[in-house]
């Protein structure tokens, strides 16, 4: 998403201008228990220095066996070298998951090691585990225990297990307090998914809330790898952030401010600043994004290369088609200019996904036995025309500056729910900072073309400051878009129920994240059908 000031790259340019190794252990009942787990404050802000697991911990990637458990040692999260204040020691560290929160009964139990060329990360597959349950899981690592976290496995195939999942995007750390991680956490999902700009890559006030930032970024703009990892420790300390990665197992993507703002394949944003060569600066967001991520070792990159998106399925109910729109995609039309309009831009040739992913989610649909397809992605997938009145002028970053990419992906979709596999697609997208609800249609620049699919955007955590109800050029934008149904400017995430026969969604918000404590409210619920897309209001 372009910052409160944008920057061009082409108009610059006219103006003249890793490999970090998984963990993994399989699990065993030996040794001694890890004893009780410390007492921890559940106030807003950053964790007690000097713990070395001030930065929490996580789970994600569940499938019905297994789960990845994930910890990041460190004592001093913002130190500059990037190693969290252990330097280049390694550290054993224990691991256990039990059936309960007291840890009477553990079922598995292990160690791994971990030091500096991991940036003290952990990284544990713990296998053989029942499907459909929850779990506890913690960390020791000498005589200090971390806290206890939850996760669940995912329910056996064919199963169709209800499923509560959380969905959000976009939290700037200067911009705001992360009390939306929180009251996430509080609705106790069965799974949170993550699309995108988890963190963001800005030097101290590089990037501008309206009405200014309430806390700062440490260390400068991120382009090497200890500047990478510092940013994600500083981010990982806050508590709020840790109780939502506690809460329950999450699924990530990244978008584009993992790496720097609107960056599109081999292509940055800006061909000078900051100063440096691309590859070097991807293969260092990469490995530090994974470092500090729970993914499975399939996900760890190589150099500048990371191959992250993947399906992850929720017994029959549900299937996760997890994309990346960054990697692959060909550089933004109309020189990258939000509201403008231009011949490139209707190019059929060009893609967002890339034609690899793209045939990858047309094999996914063409074999789905699932009730809800789900795409878990990055950027607005409708058609919105920003312009009122004569003339269209739409995001060249989002599936907008690559429509015949969208139409392929659609009429995949199509192909397979006339086949009789594919039922109910359901997309799912952050990185425009507001809440927005959509009917999918097969042909937007056609009225009569028929809804195949349910659009449902997240707002931001804290990105864009406080927010408000709506924007004052708000309405004769949704005027314009009549497939449009519902838009909200305030910070928050989307909560989604998934059952047989519908798909309830609640779109959440705060009403102010530049003070901590916020409570959380719902300013619109809507229900999808089985076999009828679009979206009721209920």
């Amino acid at each position: 998403m372009m910052p409160t000031t944008p920057r061009s790259r082409r108009t610059v340019l006219r103006a003249g201008l890793v490999a970090g190794a998984a963990l993994t252990a399989t699990g065993t009942l030996t040794g001694p228990a890890l004893g009780a787990v410390p007492t921890r404050s559940s106030a807003p802000g950053s964790a007690a220095p000097g713990d070395p697991f001030g930065l929490g911990v996580a789970s994600g990637e569940p499938d019905a066996s297994s789960v990845v458990l994930w910890t990041r040692l460190a004592s001093d999260p913002t130190a500059e070298d990037g190693l969290g204040g252990l330097g280049d020691r390694s550290t054993d560290v224990e691991w256990e998951v039990a059936e309960d929160e007291r840890f009477s009964r553990v079922v598995r139990r292990g160690r791994v090691r971990t030091g500096p060329d991991d940036g003290h990360s952990v990284h544990v597959e713990a296998g053989g585990l029942a499907p459909q349950r929850d779990y506890w899981f913690r960390f020791r690592a000498g005589r200090a225990v971390s806290p206890a976290g939850r996760t669940r496995t995912a329910p056996p195939a064919a199963a169709m297990t209800p499923l509560t999942m959380c969905f959000t995007s976009c939290s700037q750390f200067e911009h705001g307090w992360f009390t939306a991680y929180r009251r996430l956490a509080e609705e106790h999902p069965d799974i949170v998914l993550h699309l995108g700009d988890y963190m963001y890559e800005y030097g101290k006030g590089g990037y501008d809330a309206p009405g200014g930032n309430v806390r700062d970024h440490a260390g400068p703009e991120t382009t090497t790898l200890a500047n990478y990892r510092q940013r994600y420790g500083q981010y990982h300390a806050d508590t709020d952030l840790q109780a939502a990665h506690a809460a329950a197992p999450w699924l990530v993507v990244f978008d584009d401010h993992e790496v720097e703002n609107n960056w599109a394949g081999n292509v940055r944003e800006l061909p000078v600043d900051p100063p440096g060569d691309f590859a070097a600066r991807k293969a260092a967001a990469f490995r530090a994004y994974w470092e500090n991520m729970p993914l499975r070792a399939a996900q760890r990159p190589r150099g500048s290369s990371m191959r992250l998106y993947r399906r992850v399925p929720f017994g029959g109910l549900v299937t996760f088609h997890m994309l990346d729109t960054r990697q692959y995609r060909g550089d933004q039309p109309c020189d990258d200019e939000f509201g403008k309009d231009c011949p490139s831009r209707t190019d059929p040739a060009r893609s967002l996904p890339g034609s690899a992913q793209e045939r990858w989610i047309a094999d996914g649909f063409a074999g789905s036995r699932a009730r809800w397809d789900v795409l878990g992605q990055q950027v607005f997938f409708s058609q919105v025309d920003f312009t009122p009145g004569a003339g269209r002028g739409f995001n060249p970053d989002a599936w907008d500056g690559y429509p015949g990419s969208r139409d392929r992906v659609v009429d995949g979709w199509v192909a397979a729910t006339e086949r009789g596999r594919a039922r109910n697609l359901v997309v799912l997208t952050g990185d425009v900072h507001a809440h927005w609800a959509a009917d999918v249609k097969r042909r937007f620049d056609d009225p009569s073309s028929p809804v195949i699919g349910t659009e449902l955007v997240s707002s931001s955590i804290t990105s864009g400051g406080d927010g408000s109800e709506q924007k004052k050029e708000t309405a004769a934008t949704l005027a314009e878009n009549p497939h449009v149904r519902f838009y909200n400017n305030r910070r928050g995430y989307v909560r989604t129920r998934f059952e047989a026969g519908t798909m309830t969604s609640e779109f959440k918000v705060v009403p102010y994240v530049k003070k901590p404590g916020a409570p959380v409210e719902t300013r619109a619920r809507f229900v999808t059908e089985d076999r009828r897309p679009g979206l009721t209001p209920a």
